[in-house]
């Protein structure tokens, strides 16, 4: 693997200026709409803010601290890539950039308001700072592929969130809606970092797009949900609650009801198909149903 990695620096260097069709499934007449809303500014946030129940709250509030960092890290590996895409991908990077601005600035605030409920973030926050540090000495192209299963992963969550309202439901009102928010941007932009990729790797086999992509795939879910199971559970023992039981508790939270890492299974494995694009997957209908109530804005400043 270290050896592949290694070898993607000079096969992404080599793949600079020369054009190419990269076979992009994003439909043609998508747009991507900045929505600049602020979300419970005013409210004290409860401590178990989704339908009283430390669990659910527990795992939302660990996937939120991850946000304004990681979609930095998503920012940076999609803007390495930028210069000379086609113009149409150009100004999409454009608006997923402004996107994901609003989406950090946001989570940025519930972890404020999250702290001030008395939660202690700080080694979580200091773990995954450590992590993306090491990103820093990777190749531009393995980062990009990174962001790339990442972006596939916050996709399929913020699909299954929409088309299950079950999950947010009995949530505190204005964190319900942020979450809501940043599930119809996700999959507005779900294309974006896959789409940067075959440019960037444009003159590469099929072959070998499949293999660094997958392989990168694997390692991603595999951190993502040691990470994410360890945050939960810290979190839940700073309520008091640890031992197998809430392990129990949580692993039947994920996987049966209501179940959203089971539910989102086959799309995740969509990822490892021959021809998969995000955009294979059509989810405008749902953006259209949920977006009433988040009108677009102005472009930001």
């Amino acid at each position: 693997m270290t050896a592949d990695l290694q070898a993607l620096d000079v096969a992404s260097a080599a793949s600079a200026g020369k054009a190419a069709a990269h076979g992009s499934a994003t439909p043609a007449d998508l747009e991507l709409v900045v929505r600049d809303r602020r979300f419970g500014r005013e409210r004290k946030l409860p401590r178990w803010w989704l339908n009283n129940d430390p669990i659910a709250s527990a795992w939302y509030n660990a996937l939120s601290l991850t946000f304004p960092r990681g979609e930095a890290f998503f920012i940076e590996s999609v803007k390495a890539f930028r210069e000379g895409t086609p113009p149409r991908l150009e100004a999409e990077i454009r608006d997923f950039i402004r996107q994901e601005i609003n989406h950090t600035r946001e989570h940025v605030a519930f972890n404020r308001a999250a702290t001030e409920a008395g939660y202690d973030l700080s080694e979580m926050e200091r773990r995954l700072a450590e992590n993306l540090d090491e990103a820093k000495g990777r190749p531009p192209i393995a980062n990009l592929a990174t962001t790339m299963a990442l972006e596939h992963f916050t996709a399929i969550l913020a699909l299954e969130l929409l088309r299950t309202p079950a999950h947010l439901r009995g949530g505190e009102e204005e964190t319900a809606n942020l979450w809501r928010w940043h599930a119809i941007e996700e999959i507005e932009h779900k294309g974006v970092a896959y789409d940067t990729w075959l440019h960037a790797t444009r003159d590469w086999s099929r072959w070998k797009r499949w293999k660094i992509k997958s392989l990168l795939m694997l390692a991603v879910t595999r951190e993502f949900f040691i990470h994410r199971i360890d945050d939960t559970l810290e979190l839940l023992r700073q309520d008091g609650l640890t031992g197998w039981k809430i392990k129990a508790r949580l692993a039947a939270y994920l996987l049966v009801k209501p179940g959203l890492v089971s539910r989102i299974l086959p799309l995740w494995l969509s990822y490892f198909l021959p021809g998969f694009h995000p955009w294979n997957h059509d989810d405008r209908a749902l953006i259209g149903k949920a977006e009433r109530d988040f009108p677009a804005t102005a472009a930001l400043a």
